[in-house]
Parts: structure tokens; sequence; C-alpha cells
């Protein structure tokens, strides 16, 4: 039996956990569950929305299943879920964008998988506040240090790109390529501007792809890059890319694919990972037996896959993608009309999962 930490999150997070914990079950996984809260919730109750006994349940079974959290405004937290990437260094986000039949979708046959590297770039939490002395003295040193000129009410955020992080998350990129049988691996950047950062990312890829030559590689620039996933998506295959423009890739390629509501996730570091949905806790919805339970129910075959249950990750997704199809005992998003009188709730859509694995 394998130990897993389930957090169970607020807003409609407790419904599509114990929908996803369910599903896990049926497809004969052997999960021994360990329970753990986060969010408005417990915030309420206990003072901080990430209590020390989940974060410590995350450290010693080193793999978590995360329903969606909201974080509280005034906590301290940023973001709860970057706040656990970061402490727990989970370097790299893993983002499948799969097309299954019966979701609505302008493209068909999409299978990308973009690579996010989760630790450095604009979201390392670098930034210096417009007005302060700090900021000030910053920018004065780079207006004596540089030909290009800072304006001096200028709020600053800082973009590091390093070699070993670089290395880390492309050679993860490369390892899941090969892992999993697909082909080619595409870095993205925009080293024709940012020379130093982006330069580096490029630079570093080019030299981690010779350790794979059984690997196609290749690069592009962002905005070409985004282009490209709409006019031939079929072109690629896994994707790389520092950790902003990864963020904003990963929701464009949710769209091809559907949206966020069919969008798994993954951040995975060298002895820790965390398994969430893309989207967020929709508080508006909780209680109400009504959300899209798929993106978390899929991040819960990554997290099969990660643990090496491969039959049992196989046996559920295939069970989701058969009650996708048929488009019967699915939720009112994945269907036809919004207001689709047949539309069955989580609970309903996690039963006609659950009955596809008998």
């Amino acid at each position: 039996m394998t130990d897993v930490t389930l957090v169970t999150g607020d807003g409609i997070g407790p419904e599509i956990a114990e929908a996803t914990r369910r599903c896990v079950d049926a497809a004969g996984a052997d999960i021994n569950w360990n329970v753990a809260r986060a969010g408005v919730d417990v915030m309420e109750e206990l003072g901080t929305p990430l209590p020390d006994a989940t974060v410590e349940s995350i450290k010693k079974t080193g793999v978590a299943l995360k329903a969606p959290i909201t974080t509280p405004v005034g906590t301290g937290f940023r973001s709860i879920n970057v706040h656990l990437r970061q402490s727990l260094d989970l370097y790299a986000c893993l983002r499948p964008c799969k097309s299954y039949e019966g979701v609505r979708s302008r493209y068909t046959d999409i299978d990308l998988v973009v690579v996010r590297e989760n630790t450095e770039d604009c979201y390392a939490g670098v930034e210096f506040q417009k007005g302060k002395d700090d900021t000030d003295e910053l920018v004065n040193w780079i207006n004596e240090h540089s030909e290009k000129k800072v304006r001096g009410n200028s709020g600053i955020t800082i973009k590091p790109i390093s070699v070993e992080a670089t290395e880390r998350i492309v050679g993860f990129a490369f390892d899941y390529a090969r892992n999993m049988g697909r082909k080619k691996v595409t870095s993205v950047h925009k080293a024709n501007i940012m020379k130093f950062s982006d330069g580096l990312w490029l630079e570093v890829s080019r030299e981690v792809a010779k350790k794979y030559p059984d690997i196609e590689f290749e690069d592009r620039i962002v905005d070409n890059m985004c282009m490209q996933l709409i006019q031939k998506p079929e072109l690629y295959d896994v994707l790389v890319l520092p950790n902003l423009y990864g963020d904003i890739i990963s929701d464009l390629c949710a769209g091809l694919v559907g949206g966020l509501g069919v969008a798994p996730g993954a951040n995975i570091g060298e002895k820790r990972a965390i398994f969430e949905a893309t989207h967020g806790s929709a508080p508006k919805y909780k209680d109400q037996n009504k959300v899209n339970p798929t993106a978390l129910i899929l991040s819960g075959v990554l997290m099969l896959r990660h643990l090496g249950k491969m039959t049992e990750a196989d046996k559920l997704e295939a069970a989701v993608a058969a009650v996708i199809a048929e488009g019967e005992s699915v939720t009112y998003d994945m269907k036809p009309h919004r207001d689709d009188p047949t539309a069955v709730g989580t609970r309903e859509m996690a039963d006609a999962i659950i009955d596809k694995m008998k």
C-alpha cells in the first residue's frame, strides 16, 4: 500500500477531492490516504491557510493529490500553490494537454505536454516596489552601470535564469519524453531580445539536448510558438519553458483541448510531488455537487503513473475517456448546452467513471 497525502482544499475542493479518491480507489491503486487541510476554511479555524501538519504530511509521504485552494487576502502568502512549490523545491510543473472525444473544442487529436520551470524567472519573487529606498538605490545603480536607463518612478521585477535550474528542467523534459515514448522536445524562449537570461536558457537547452541523441530537439521564440500552436499544434510534442512563458502557454494548450476543466497538472521535485488540477477553487459553486471533477481525476492518473502504477492509471484514464465520449453522465459544462437538464453532478459523474472500471 502506498501512502499519499490528500489535500482537500476549499471551495469546490472537498467535493472533487472525494470524487477523485473514489475513482483512484476503484482503479485498484491500493492507496493509503492521509487527509490534510488547507485554504480559507482552515484559515478561520487555525489562523493559517497552510497548517504545518499539512506540509509535514507531504514531506513524509512524498506524494500529494491536492484539490484547489484559495489564497486568503492578507495572509503573507502571495499564493499557497507558489509557496508549496518553492518550499518543497517542486521545480518541474508538468501539464499534459490531450484531446478527449466528446469535449467541445475547435481541435482534435491534440497531445502536448508542457514542462514549466517553477522556481526562477519573473515568478522568483525578487521585486522592488516603486518609491522605496532600496528601489531608488537599485535604479540609481542601474543608471550608473548601464547604457539603458530606468525611470525613477518604476517598480522592478528581477528575472533570474540560472545554468543549474535550466539544466535541471530541460533534463526533466528529455527524461519525461524518453520514459513516455515521446519523440521531440521544443525549448521555448525569447533569446532574440533577452540575450543574457533567455539566451542562457537557449544555450543550456542546446547543451542538454546533446545528451539525448534519441530525442529530436528544436527551439522556438515564444511569440512564434503561440502562433504555431494555434496553426499546427500537431507538429509539437513536449514543450519546455521558463516560468512565465510556461504559465501562459499551458493555458493556451488547455484551450486547445477544451479548457481548464480537462487540464491536469503536477509539480514535481527530486523528493516530492504534488498533483493538482490547473483550475481554481470556484467558491461560488461550493457544496452544490455541480462542478466537473475531470481535471483532478486526470491529475490522479498522472500521480498513478508517477508512482509506477501504470495499469491502474491506464484503466482510470480509459474510464474517464469513455464517460466523456458517451456524453451522458457528465456535468453541465460538458453538455452541448450548459442548461441541459440531463447534466449530472460531481458525485454522479464519478459514479459513472467507477462503473466503467467494474
